[in-house]
């Protein structure tokens, strides 16, 4: 039995990033029977914050994957094992023979339904009670109990006698036993405790348990349509054709969701607007491409929009502040982390250039074609996407004027670009066609007064449309 245990490592889903609690396995990229090696990338997670490649941290061979890919594991649950290269065959071969136990077919019935993309916690503590018996037939992988609940709960299968063996709710007056995060979730997501029944061992509500108490609402109107469906089949609507589809919000969108409902109410904002010419930036713009020193190097409006806000918030230092709420204090910031709003496959995301105000413009050149590069790949890491003091949104590139920003939570200002159009201008007391454009910047009222916002707002206008204040005011 010792030499069976010892055979087996488990890998546990590490913390990936500064207070988050679990992350979505997106990709496997071995299997049961593989070869790994110390350091190899076994599999892709996404946590709130990014996509991240985790590394295992011994050798062996594959035994068991104990979830499947669109599961949201909690941090410090193992969702790999791993065997010595002499034992790893034995186990490997244990894994598919699980399901032919003539004394478990019930076990996918005995688990709580859940939302698709939300494995069960229970599994892996069952399982652990049962591999050291010697000559035991392996309960199956977590990944079974998890295809059967999903699959009976798509086909409107879920059966109602799942629920009746599990303990009933709290009694009045009682405090529900959940873990911390646990009650967090239920906080955020509108959950009461009191009203939800545990299947967690010892009567512990479970994460799982909370999701399960949102999704029974939505599923329940499905059940009273079904009958209906084919007298809907004579109206005019093509055959087939869903007239809703419902996605789970998690990962980076859920985060990105959560953050700007807390920084819309709670900081204060307020939105100014300018409108520029920027015809001399776009000629510059245009030359910087040609100058050597910027070989190899993508320059854009961007480029040149960013050096202006630093070169402003220098002219300007009050504005680079934040307000902690805790100590009651205004927190001014002498170094500019300077985030850059990027929409990305997996949802919006700000990471931010470290030290920003630093750099020559050749290296904010280089930065800010890393930065996007990696964010269009999914390859940002949460460390990248932290500390940020300021933002510029580029919503021009949507073909959109202007717009109202949220800002980035704990940062004081953020900066939306429009989009750089031909427009009728006065210049020099003609009407000419100029290439013009909108900035709004939105920023924090309890920092940042309408006059400090407004010389911030004044100065990047005024270094876009005469860029030689680059130089002059620097």
């Amino acid at each position: 039995m010792t030499d069976t245990a010892s055979a087996v490592r488990e890998f546990k889903m590490p913390d990936v990033g500064e207070g988050l609690t679990e992350a979505e396995i997106l990709k496997w990229y071995v299997a049961p029977g593989d070869t790994v090696t110390d350091g190899q990338v076994v599999c892709e997670v996404e946590t709130a914050k990014a996509a991240v490649e985790l590394p295992i941290p011994f050798d062996g061979t594959v035994r068991e994957l104990r979830f499947p890919e669109g599961t949201t594991v909690d941090v410090g649950q193992v969702i790999i094992t791993v065997g010595d290269p002499g034992s790893a065959p034995e186990a490997a071969a244990a894994v598919p023979a699980a399901p032919v136990a003539d004394d478990e077919p019930e076990a996918p019935k005995g688990r709580q339904p859940v939302l698709v993309g939300y494995g069960v916690a229970e599994s892996s503590t069952k399982r652990r009670a049962r591999k050291p018996v010697p000559g035991q037939v392996e309960e199956p992988p977590a990944s079974t109990y998890y295809a059967a609940a999903v699959q009976g709960e798509m086909n409107g299968h879920a059966a109602p006698e799942a629920v009746a063996p599990a303990p009933a709710p709290a009694a009045p007056g009682t405090r529900p036993l959940a873990k911390p995060p646990v009650r967090k979730l239920a906080k955020d997501l509108g959950v009461d405790l009191a009203a939800i029944t545990p299947t967690g061992p010892d009567g512990i509500i479970t994460r799982e348990d909370v999701h399960a108490a949102v999704a029974a609402p939505a599923a329940a109107p499905a059940v009273v349509q079904a009958p209906a469906a084919p007298a809907q089949a004579a109206a005019p609507v093509a055959g087939g054709d869903a007239r809703e589809t419902r996605i789970p919000v998690k990962g980076v969108r859920k985060a990105t969701a959560q953050a700007m409902v807390g920084s819309a109410f709670t900081a204060p904002h307020v939105t100014e607007f300018v409108t520029v010419d920027v015809t001399r930036t776009m000629k510059l713009v245009e030359e910087l491409k040609q100058d050597r020193a910027f070989e190899g190097l993508r320059v854009n409006p961007l480029l040149l929009i960013s050096k202006a806000l630093l070169l402003a918030i220098r002219r300007n230092p009050d504005v680079n502040a934040a307000w902690d709420e805790a100590n009651q204090e205004i927190v001014q910031k002498h170094y500019v982390n300077l985030g850059i709003a990027a929409a990305t496959p997996r949802g919006l995301i700000v990471p931010n250039i470290k030290d920003a105000h630093a750099k020559t413009l050749p290296e904010l050149a280089g930065a800010l074609g890393e930065l996007v590069t990696t964010a269009r790949e999914g390859k940002t890491s949460p460390g990248a996407m932290q500390g940020g003091t300021v933002t510029i949104t580029n919503i021009g590139v949507f073909g959109i004027d202007t717009g109202t920003p949220i800002l980035n939570p704990g940062e004081s200002a953020i900066l939306a670009v429009g989009a750089i159009k031909l427009q009728p201008w006065v210049h020099k007391g003609k009407v000419k066609p100029r290439q013009v454009t909108t900035l709004a910047l939105s920023f924090d009222h309890r920092l940042v007064d309408g006059e400090l916002g407004s010389k911030v707002l004044g100065d990047v206008a005024a270094i876009l449309e005469q860029p030689k204040r680059l130089m002059t005011w620097a």
